[in-house]
């Protein structure tokens, strides 16, 4: 999807549909980067992208750091809530869970947070008009429209739409549903002739890396979970926790503030390697939901991609914003899409059924 122009040929063409809005690039980032992230399942490469295509755009025509960098910290960390998201994929295997059931439980919560996201930047150009400057562009007829739809988007959102139908359906696990994806996209590029033998052997090298490293990562928590059952650290943690007699709900939130600290200082594979062991037996100890619990986890994995100082999403961003940049800059517009991310959290916590209907629906 990345090496074979795909990403540049979609974005390009939300761009041109989008029109003549207020703030229109920004909202291009948003529908572009959440159409990205289900095809990616990738939050750094999907802010990277987004970054090197949309940051220098936007500068150049007058919008302000927040309005520029902000969309992307936001629409990056989506990649792990909107299948064929990895991090849930890795998530579901480390802490034993149904993965398909993990993957669509995210899609509902992605897209309230996308739609959040959409109206937050209404509101901020509503109070500064000035944040994202309006400028003409052509609008195609409607018919050319209709064709560009067509042609660069419709396509990329079958794939889309099949990945995860063939999931809900139980037509196919995850792993073969992931496999049509896959061809999918093998196809549209060979369609839109940008196949060839480079871009395959980049496209195989970077899945390989990402596997090899989601296959250690496995075997790293799948020795300390060992570890932490054998020696009886495990049963000692969960007796140790539930010993303090507090609600269920203030557990959770205990929990929670955890993975938001480690985020400020460690990696999401590394948070996940020492964290999963412990909080999903409280978490099943405590009678949740396992799956919604799984969804509010990587709802916090995001949040804390973002995090300062050391949010990883934070630094790839500083790596393709403008030299002139500053890290206070993606601090401050990272952090209205922070909090729309714990007020998704804290829909789910009132209503759970935003993470669980559509899990309860898939055969």
């Amino acid at each position: 999807f990345f090496y074979g122009g795909l990403a540049t040929r979609m974005f390009g063409a939300v761009e041109v549909l989008m029109g003549k809005v207020p703030g229109r690039l920004s909202y291009v980032t948003v529908a572009g980067g959440t159409a990205f992230a289900t095809l990616s399942g990738s939050s750094m490469g999907s802010t990277a992208l987004l970054g090197s295509l949309m940051v220098p755009e936007m500068s150049a025509r007058g919008y302000k750091k927040h309005m520029s960098i902000g969309p992307i910290l936001g629409t990056g960390g989506l990649a792990m809530l909107i299948p064929p998201s990895a991090l849930a994929v890795l998530l579901g295997t480390l802490a034993q869970l149904d993965i398909g059931k993990l993957l669509i439980g995210g899609i509902m919560p992605g897209i309230i947070l996308a739609t959040m996201y959409v109206a937050l930047i209404w509101f901020q150009c509503r109070i500064d008009p000035e944040a994202a400057p309006v400028y003409d562009v052509d609008l195609p007829p409607f018919s050319e429209r209709l064709r560009l739809f067509a042609r660069d988007v419709l396509p990329m959102l079958a794939v889309i739409i099949g990945v995860i139908m063939l999931i809900m359906f139980g037509i196919a696990t995850p792993s073969e549903s992931a496999a049509f994806g896959c061809l999918g996209i093998l196809g549209l590029c060979a369609l839109y002739r940008s196949l060839n033998f480079k871009v395959l052997v980049d496209s195989v090298a970077g899945a390989l890396r990402v596997t090899v490293m989601a296959f250690l990562i496995i075997f790293g928590s799948a020795t300390f979970s060992a570890l932490l059952a054998f020696s009886g650290a495990s049963a000692g943690l969960l007796e140790w926790a539930v010993s303090f007699d507090l609600s269920p709900l203030s557990m959770l939130f205990i929990m929670f503030a955890i993975l938001l600290v480690l985020g400020m200082f460690m990696d999401q594979l590394s948070m996940m390697l020492l964290t999963v062991p412990i909080f999903f037996p409280l978490a099943s100890q405590l009678g949740f939901d396992l799956i919604w619990f799984g969804v509010i986890v990587l709802l916090a994995l995001e949040i804390s991609f973002t995090t300062p100082p050391f949010g990883l999403l934070l630094f790839v961003m500083k790596g393709v914003a403008p030299p002139d940049t500053k890290m206070t800059d993606i601090y401050l517009a990272g952090i209205p899409f922070i909090l729309c991310a714990i007020a998704v959290v804290i829909l789910m916590v009132i209503f759970p059924d935003v993470a669980l209907y559509l899990p309860n629906l898939v055969k």
